[in-house]
């Protein structure tokens, strides 16, 4: 054989011995559980093409991003579950929610109007609304909003918490 066809033959062999490894490397299942940015795998379906949505799907997806503690896609999940549902309160309360958590105050404030004419006068709406103004550093707000909540419902876990919270902020000293 020439040498040029020897070299040729190398280089074919060379080219698929890289694209076999690479092709293995794509093919590994043993960290089925980990996803990139630190999301666990269950979070990241790619839901951005469906037309169709059961009830509380999109409610459900984004509920699973807050608690994952991704409130950046939360809070895209949630805008576009209250552009299909807009009359779902829970919408609205994940939207606010998120938004409060990634500092879109001006469009938690948006959000929470909406919800005075669904739920306003609700243990649950005082709390959220309560915590998004402790969130912004506003205390007297915030404690005016738990205090009603707390006469909504006494009993209220949520309340209670918050109230405890926002003691422990003045406690603290302000940076």
């Amino acid at each position: 054989m020439a040498t040029s066809q020897i070299r040729s033959q190398i280089r074919c062999l060379t080219f698929l011995l890289v694209g076999g490894v690479a092709l293995a490397g794509c093919q590994s299942a043993a960290v089925d559980d980990l996803a990139a940015f630190g999301d666990s795998a269950k979070t990241l379906e790619d839901d951005s093409a469906v037309a169709f949505y059961k009830n509380d799907e999109l409610v459900t997806k984004g509920k699973l991003q807050f608690q994952e503690k991704n409130y950046g896609k939360s809070y895209a999940i949630y805008k576009r579950a209250v552009a299909v549902f807009p009359e779902d309160p829970s919408a609205w309360l994940g939207f606010a929610a998120s938004a409060d958590m990634i500092g879109r105050f001006d469009t938690s404030d948006r959000a929470y109007q909406q919800l005075s004419g669904m739920i306003g006068n609700t243990a649950v709406y005082y709390n959220n609304i309560g915590y998004s103004h402790l969130l912004r550093g506003d205390l007297p707000k915030a404690r005016r909003y738990f205090l009603k909540a707390y006469e909504l419902d006494p009993t209220n876990e949520t309340t209670a918490r918050n109230l405890e919270l926002m003691k422990n902020s003045v406690k603290l000293a302000q940076r």
